[in-house]
C-alpha cells in the first residue's frame, strides 16, 4: 500500500499525493468536519502512522489512505457530527483530548 507524502485541502476537494505517483482527490463533502472546518483548521493536518493517514487535531478527524483508495466516505454518524457543529458554535472544546483539558481544568477550580 503507498503511503501519503503531501496533502492539500481546497474548500472543494480534498487531494493527497501518494508515494507511488499517484494522485487521489475526493470531494471534500464526504468529509462533513472538513467542510464545516475553517481554512486553518483544514490546513492543520499532520500525518500519521508513517504516512497510512491523515490527522486533524482540531477536528478530531482521521483518514485513512486506504480508505481514500477505497473510495469511503466519513463513518461518523450523523448524532456525532450535530453533536461535533453544536460544541464548534457554541465555542466548546470538541475533540477528545480538549475535552479531557477542559474537565481537568474545571476540576482544579
Amino acid at each position: 500500500m503507498p503511503d501519503e507524502r503531501a496533502v492539500a485541502v481546497s474548500d472543494e476537494t480534498l487531494t493527497a499525493e501518494l508515494s507511488d505517483g499517484h494522485t487521489l482527490t475526493v470531494p471534500l463533502d464526504w468529509f462533513p468536519r472538513l467542510i464545516h472546518a475553517t481554512p486553518a483548521e483544514r490546513n492543520d493536518w499532520r500525518l500519521i502512522g508513517r504516512g497510512a493517514g491523515i490527522h486533524w487535531p482540531d477536528l478530531d478527524e482521521d483518514i485513512s489512505i486506504e480508505g481514500l483508495i477505497a473510495g469511503r466516505r466519513s463513518a461518523g454518524s450523523r448524532e456525532s457530527l450535530k453533536r461535533w457543529l453544536d460544541a464548534k458554535q457554541a465555542g466548546r472544546p470538541r475533540t477528545l483530548d480538549a475535552l479531557r483539558l477542559d474537565n481537568d481544568e474545571r476540576r482544579r477550580k
